[in-house]
């Protein structure tokens, strides 16, 4: 369970850094994280790709989170009208 945490902790973080240049907050970590490892999960399961061990729970939950941010900033975007 704590290692549950802790992948999601770091994925979280490293999708923040990767997609806006910093984190979320330990929390916004926390849930982009958990919900990156479950879009990750599906993306990898789909291609039929399998990772093992810490170092690959936290890649795939990190390319599942970064997929889960740039879905949600293009049905969030400020449209302005001119």
């Amino acid at each position: 369970m704590i290692w549950f945490l802790v992948v999601g902790i770091v994925s979280g973080w490293l999708a923040g850094v990767v997609s806006r240049g910093g984190g979320f907050g330990l929390w916004g970590d926390l849930i982009t994280g958990i919900i990156g490892a479950y879009v990750g999960g599906f993306l990898f399961n789909m291609m039929g790709i399998s990772a093992y061990g810490m170092i690959g729970s936290i890649v795939v939950s990190t390319i599942g989170a970064v997929v889960f941010l740039w879905v949600l900033r293009m049905f969030t975007r400020n449209k302005t009208t001119a």
